[in-house]
């Protein structure tokens, strides 16, 4: 994949040797000023503001805490490791992934009218994010609740030595898919799906998330082929290399290799032969309208 020298995306966020911790850097909160901000919001003064605080939130849903943020002058901040230092193939992945996301940045911004850019979080170990506290082992993953996508790079490295999918464009992919799950947002599929959870029984609920899952991959193949043509990034060997990861990462692969079963009701993805022919769908088609997995007779 030709990606060196191309546009890097502006939207990351990188928390990679970093911790979650309250408010620290730049404008955040001292903890010498605490002392004061409780004295006054439990004076005569403070308890104006809070009431006033308190109308503005009613009336405009706005979470009290970001509210008190700009009163005081500070933004949610994380604790950065002076320690933490990325190998030259870490941040030369790191980079690479930047391209790709602005890749999907340039595509989607002329798909969708008032289309909004995700933030892409490179984490490492462990992170915080609105969907909860999320570990390396969870692999990439895409938060609705913030519209950001999250990566440990090292994810990219087990990819390769665990489940044999293995070069450039393969991780490209998966910056693809989860970049699909944003466009699910932004369409509204993936509240209508998440209204489902506890109406359906555990296995159809399963059922509707592989639908989810396999779109993802579809999106996915229609960023790449657009992009193909726009750009020529892809080099010989590129789609084969994405194929192989969305066959790697197939439901039936991944609990044939940790358990040596397979359990088709507990699916939450979609198989290995699933996977591949969506991403397939979206790469030689092109065509957003054709990825309604919700209503196709056959996946």
């Amino acid at each position: 994949m030709k990606w060196q020298g191309r546009r890097k995306s502006s939207n990351i966020e990188d928390r990679r040797g970093q911790s979650a911790g309250g408010f620290g850097g730049g404008r955040g909160i001292s903890p010498m000023l605490l002392i004061p901000l409780f004295r006054l919001l439990f004076s005569k003064v403070g308890l104006v503001i809070v009431g006033i605080i308190v109308v503005i939130m009613f009336l405009t849903g706005t979470n009290p805490l970001e509210l008190l943020q700009q009163f005081v002058g500070g933004s949610p901040q994380y604790a950065q490791s002076t320690t933490y230092q990325p190998s030259p193939e870490e941040q030369a992945l790191a980079d690479q992934t930047a391209v790709v996301l602005a890749d999907t940045e340039d595509f989607w911004n002329k798909t969708i009218q008032g289309y909004r850019e995700p933030t892409l979080v490179l984490f490492s170990e462990q992170v915080n994010s609105a969907c909860g506290l999320a570990s390396a082992a969870t692999g990439p993953f895409y938060c609705p609740g913030d519209e950001k996508l999250y990566i440990d790079l090292s994810f990219f490295d087990e990819m390769e030595r665990k489940l044999g999918a293995e070069g450039d464009f393969a991780q490209a992919y998966v910056v693809g898919h989860e970049v699909g799950h944003h466009i699910q947002k932004l369409t509204g599929t993936m509240d209508k799906v998440n209204a489902m959870r506890g109406q359906l029984s555990e296995a159809d609920f399963n059922k509707l998330m592989v639908r989810l899952e396999l779109q993802a991959d579809f999106y996915a193949g229609v960023w790449a082929h657009h992009t193909q043509r726009s750009t020529g990034f892809m080099e010989p060997g590129d789609l084969e290399e994405a194929l192989n990861a969305a066959s790697a990462i197939g439901d039936d692969r991944l609990q044939k290799q940790a358990t040596g079963r397979v359990m088709p009701d507990s699916f939450t993805h979609g198989t290995s032969a699933q996977r591949v022919r969506w991403f397939r769908k979206g790469f030689e088609t092109g065509d957003v309208s054709q990825g309604d997995t919700f209503n196709a007779t056959q996946l």
